[in-house]
C-alpha cells in the first residue's frame, strides 16, 4: 500500500475526507461550546433566523414583481412583508425573539409529544412500540419543563437543544468519515 492516492480521483477522495473530519470536529467543538454558553448560542440561533427571513422577506418581494396575476402579486407582496418584519425584528431585538422562539419551541414540543404517544400506542402489538410512547414521554416532560419555567428557560433551551443536536452531528459525521477513510485505505 503507497502512502499517497495514486490516481486523481482518490486524492480528491482524501482531500474531501480529511475536510470532512475537520469540519466534524468544528461541529463538535461548537456543539460543545452550545452547552457551555446556551444563552449565547440561543442568540446566535435567533440572529441566524432573523436573517434567514429577512433574505426570504426579501426574495419574495421580488418574486412579487415577476408573478402576472394580481392575487398572486399582492400574496407575494404581504409574505414577503410579514417574513421581513419578523427577521428584521428578530435581528434588532435577539432577546425578545428569543424568549418568543422559546415558547414556540415548547409549543412545538408539546404537540411532538402528543403525537409520539399516539403513535407508540398504535404501535403498541409491534417491537419497538415503548421506545416511540419513551420518546413522547420525555418530549412531553421537556416541554413542559420549557413552558413551566418560561421566560427563565429562555437561557438554556434552545441553546442546549442546538448544542447537542451539532455534538452528535459532528460525532455522527466524524464516525462515517473515519470509516470512508478506512475503505478508501482498504481499497488503494
Amino acid at each position: 500500500m503507497s502512502s499517497s492516492p495514486s490516481t486523481p480521483l482518490a486524492a480528491m477522495a482524501h482531500r474531501s475526507i480529511n475536510w470532512s473530519i475537520f469540519l466534524s470536529v468544528l461541529l463538535i467543538l461548537a456543539g460543545f461550546l452550545g452547552l457551555v454558553a446556551p444563552g449565547i448560542s440561543g442568540l446566535g440561533v435567533t440572529l441566524f433566523f432573523g436573517w434567514l427571513l429577512t433574505v426570504s422577506g426579501a426574495t419574495h418581494l421580488i418574486f412579487a414583481w415577476k408573478v402576472h396575476t394580481t392575487g398572486r402579486t399582492l400574496w407575494e407582496l404581504l409574505v414577503g412583508l410579514v417574513y421581513l418584519f419578523a427577521g428584521i425584528y428578530l435581528i434588532l431585538h435577539p432577546v425578545a425573539g428569543l424568549l418568543t422562539l422559546t415558547l414556540l419551541l415548547a409549543a412545538y414540543l408539546l404537540f411532538e409529544g402528543i403525537f409520539e404517544l399516539i403513535l407508540g400506542f398504535r404501535l403498541r402489538p409491534h417491537a419497538g412500540w415503548g421506545w416511540t410512547l419513551f420518546d413522547g414521554v420525555v418530549t412531553l416532560v421537556l416541554s413542559f419543563m420549557i413552558w413551566r419555567t418560561w421566560p427563565f428557560s429562555t437561557v438554556w433551551a434552545i441553546g442546549t437543544l442546538v448544542g447537542i443536536s451539532m455534538l452528535f452531528s459532528g460525532f455522527s459525521r466524524l464516525m462515517l468519515s473515519l470509516s470512508a477513510r478506512r475503505v478508501l485505505k482498504q481499497a488503494s
